[in-house]
Formats: structure tokens, sequence, C-alpha cells
């Protein structure tokens, strides 16, 4: 089916490359193990928008945001696309294609493509993002001896354990995440307690139904019947916050069906 026929116009013919025209650099070594390395279509484009945003940028520390590359009209056009091809999906909104930026993000800087730091100034904290190159790891190490001012780095408490985002969950037992995958794991981040998302993955690798509607039935059994530690984590069939909340009714709805 054409993207016409999905109802997405298809662009118009590329009319050429200009004369002099400006020019990003990518080291050769992206393409020998950086590429083969990210299967999912987001996390390329991530990374190759992340190049272009870093290298239009002038003097030290050299450095962007998700907000930044979710505001970047060609990335979100790219990313649109690819969420409504094969189908077309319905997760296309600004909020939609902010999450899939922020899942790829993960996935990038987990590989060890980009380097992340979290900094606070005031009331605000923000994450920055850098190339994982020698000048950058430098400067984030200035960052950190306070050589450069961009906020106070917000360290993580060593002894607080490492919470496995639900992107990161479904990347090690199903595989990449495209967009479309993006709203409803983030939905169900939103309705269910990160104890029982981490649970009904360990359980579905157990079966070994590396499946997400698998995982969803489990989460739907869950929440309709309980489960022998509900009192401990808390049962969201027995807890009237679940269903008093902003998102009760699409919880209800799936234990209904």
């Amino acid at each position: 089916m054409s993207a016409a026929a999905r109802g997405t116009p298809a662009p118009a013919p590329f009319a050429g490359f200009p004369a002099r025209a400006q020019a990003t650099a990518i080291p050769n070594v992206f393409f020998s193990d950086v590429l083969p390395r990210l299967a999912d279509p987001a996390q390329v484009a991530v990374v190759l928008y992340a190049f272009v945003l870093l290298g239009a940028q002038r003097g030290t520390p050299r450095c962007i945001t998700s907000d930044a590359l979710a505001r970047h009209a060609p990335l979100v056009e790219h990313l649109t696309r690819i969420a409504t091809a094969d189908g077309g999906r319905r997760c296309t909104g600004p909020a939609d294609i902010a999450t899939a930026i922020d899942a790829a993000v993960v996935a990038v800087v987990r590989a060890g493509v980009l380097l992340t730091l979290s900094v606070r100034a005031g009331d605000t904290s923000r994450e920055l993002l850098f190339l994982n190159t020698p000048a950058d790891r430098r400067a984030v190490e200035s960052i950190h001896r306070g050589e450069i001012s961009v906020g106070a780095p917000v360290e993580e408490p060593p002894s607080r354990p490492e919470r496995r985002s639900i992107y990161v969950l479904y990347e090690s037992l199903i595989g990449t995440l495209g967009p479309g995958m993006a709203e409803e794991l983030a939905e169900a981040e939103r309705l269910y307690p990160a104890q029982w998302l981490a649970d009904a993955f360990r359980e579905a690798t157990a079966q070994n139904a590396r499946s997400w509607r698998y995982i969803t039935r489990i989460l739907e059994r869950w929440a309709s019947e309980g489960r022998g530690d509900a009192k401990a984590h808390g049962d969201p069939a027995d807890d009237s916050r679940y269903f008093a909340g902003k998102y009760g009714r699409i919880l209800k709805q799936r234990l209904d069906r």
C-alpha cells in the first residue's frame, strides 16, 4: 500500500544537493561499528540527528537534550513516517514521538553511542547528551570537577538499585522498540505498578512467551483476579486509586473485555 493510500502524503522527489552544501561530520567508525548494532530505525535516526545538532554547536561543552531532539522538525517528520508505515499505526502525536525519542535515547546511551549527564540549576534539572568521544568525555569530567558551569551534576545514590524501565524490559525480552509501541508501553507503565511490570516480563521469560500480548494478559489477569503477593505490591483490583485516576477508565475497559 502506498503512502498516499494510507493517508500520508508522499514527499516530493529530492531536488539534489546544492553546491557547497553545509556538511555534518560523521566518523567512519559509525558505519563500521555503530550502525550494525542499531536494528531499530528510530535509534539510527536519533543518532544521526544528534550528529547534526551537536555538529552545529560551537564551544565547549557540546551537548543537547532529548527535548531538543523532540523539537527538531526533520527528526519528528521522519519518525512520524516510520510510525505510520506498514499499516498506519495510530501513535503519531507529539507526545508519542517524544516518548519514542526518549526510548531511542535510552537504547543508544546503553549501547555506548551517547553519554548522558543529569544536572540541576536551582529547581530545574535536565539531562544532557554528549557524543561518546574523547573530547566530550573530558568535558563531562570537567563538569563533574566544576571547571565547566552548566549546572550541578546530579549523582545517583550508590545504594539505590537501578530501575529497569519498561522500554528496557521490552527490548531485552521481545526485541527492538519502534515508535508504534511507545504509547502502549507508556500506558502500561501508567496503569500498573513497576514491580508488576518486572514480574510479568519475568513470567513471560520463564514461559518462553516473548510476546507483548502475552504480557498484557498476565497484567490484566492479575488486576482482575489478584495475585498471591497482591497485598505486598498493591492490587489494582482492590484499590480504588487505580480506577479513580486519569487512566481508570482505560483499565476498567481492559478488565471488562
